[in-house]
């Protein structure tokens, strides 16, 4: 029997939490154009329907290495005051129109210090403008809760001192840490001091796995470097040679079993390769199994996509119901890098009382 369809409003209407996007990759096309005319920058299409476009088209590539390189002109906007306060605003403005609830934003403050700003003035002013954005989607009656995570490039040498960052704000709005960049030929364990340091910290760390990279890329940020979450990890699949039959390897089954959670992207996956379509994609398969799977939207611009799309999508064309929905917003704020009571709280009196209200009011046939 098939499930009855759940339209558009309601999918908007539903709390999400998103653990995995990128502020670097989530700008409004409008504010691309305005910033870079500011700043003196050369884009590829002035008028903001057309930098979507051309955004959107540049990363169907399904080369990890072109998706990245597509980050060249957000970045280029980012590197004053300006440009950074304007950005985290508009990211959590954004994440409330769409029904978030609960969201973790992660930039690399290293990236952002061309035009001067030293790595605590970067985050400082990150923190500011997400501040702001928060205050005013609360002031909406759209409230939106935004951590931050930092991440260090693992193309670099600079993730112990990003790592000493967190650590030094960690009270102010810093949640913790991940490691980004291209993942084949630039090992997590390269970083191991980073990894340690937060783990003396007590500071929550993620690391991007199993996207670019297979089993050896999952097992080392898991087992040698100690991720509490995989960014991706849609490799994993690797060592689950029968999906339908469910018999899981060694790394699947410790993955599973020890509810290390996977901030899977499905439309980002298709664009870099990771996966063929959305029907097909992991995520549907993996959470049938029983794995604390998570829907992410990964770069919002570049991959011309929402958190209502991305539910859409699964919705549409894999079948998923309402239920899954609920499940995978459930396990992302169970994985959030949040404390147990506050997680806890988010479930039993936004994201429950949310998905019951907004079902309530459903045209579904």
């Amino acid at each position: 029997m098939t499930a009855p369809r759940i339209d558009t409003d309601t999918l908007r209407r539903l709390p999400k939490a998103v653990l995995h996007d990128h502020l670097d990759g989530g700008l409004r096309p409008a504010t691309v154009v305005e910033l870079a005319d500011t700043v003196g920058h050369t884009l590829p299409a002035t008028d903001p329907d057309e930098l979507a476009a051309w955004y959107f088209e540049a990363a169907n590539s399904g080369d990890l290495v072109r998706y990245i390189a597509t980050f060249e002109h957000t970045l280029a906007v980012m590197q004053n005051r300006e440009g950074l306060l304007r950005t985290a605003e508009e990211y959590v403005l954004d994440l409330a129109a769409d029904g978030v609830v609960y969201g973790e934003v992660r930039y690399a403050p290293e990236l952002m210090t061309r035009g001067g700003l030293t790595l605590p003035e970067v985050v400082e002013t990150v923190q500011e403008g997400l501040a702001a954005g928060m205050a005013k989607a609360a002031a909406a009656g759209t409230p939106v809760r935004v951590g931050t995570l930092l991440c260090g490039m693992r193309m670099f040498d600079r993730t112990r001192e990003i790592a000493d960052l967190v650590v030094a704000f960690r009270d102010a709005g810093v949640v913790g840490f991940d490691i980004a960049g291209a993942e084949d030929g630039f090992p997590a364990a390269d970083h191991l001091a980073a990894f340690e340091h937060l783990r003396r910290e007590n500071v929550p760390f993620t690391i991007h796995a199993g996207e670019a990279h297979g089993l050896p890329s999952i097992h080392q940020a898991v087992q040698v470097c100690g991720a509490q979450r995989i960014g991706h990890g849609v490799r994993i699949t690797d060592d689950i040679p029968d999906l339908a039959a469910g018999k899981l390897g060694r790394l699947a089954d410790w993955v599973r079993d020890r509810r290390i959670a996977l901030e899977m992207c499905p439309t980002s996956n298709l664009q870099t390769g990771a996966a063929t379509s959305i029907a097909g994609h992991p995520i549907t398969a993996l959470k049938d199994l029983g794995f604390r799977v998570t829907l992410n939207t990964d770069n919002r611009l570049v991959s011309g996509t929402t958190m209502t799309r991305e539910m859409s999508l699964l919705v549409e064309q894999a079948g998923w119901t309402v239920e899954d929905l609920r499940t995978v917003t459930v396990n992302a704020v169970k994985s959030a890098f949040l404390p147990f009571d506050e997680r806890n709280a988010l479930i039993r009196d936004v994201v429950l009382p949310g998905y019951a209200s907004a079902l309530r009011s459903s045209p579904r046939a």
